[in-house]
């Protein structure tokens, strides 16, 4: 009986253990997720102030039509580059994420 008792107390000592563990896994997960959006945000938001420089630099110089239309041609490219890299890091994020899930639970059965 005693061999029992202390199976079953070492046994939910490990279970205890290993789910403090799953959880601090789980907050290192946000706290990636949500460090990506931050940086993002800052990128989207540089951007934003460069093209925006760019158009108020228009204002003060001579820029014939064509100039200004292969300008804002290019800083429509670079706003939907800056977007599918976004989408695309955060997507393998994501996938990092699963794969660590994925590998937590075949480990655990």
């Amino acid at each position: 009986m005693r061999k029992y008792l202390v199976v079953m107390v070492a046994a939910m000592c490990l279970a205890v253990c290993l789910t403090r563990i799953a959880r601090a896994d789980n907050a290192d997960l946000r706290a990636q997720r949500q460090q990506m959006k931050v940086q993002q945000k800052r990128e989207r938001n540089a951007l934003k102030l460069q093209q925006r420089n760019v158009k108020e630099s228009w204002k003060n110089g001579h820029v014939s039509n064509a100039q200004r239309n292969e300008m804002k041609h290019q800083m429509q490219r670079s706003s939907r580059d800056l977007k599918v890299r976004q989408k695309d890091s955060m997507q393998d994020l994501n996938d990092r994420q699963r794969s660590l899930r994925d590998m937590q639970r075949a480990n655990g059965q």
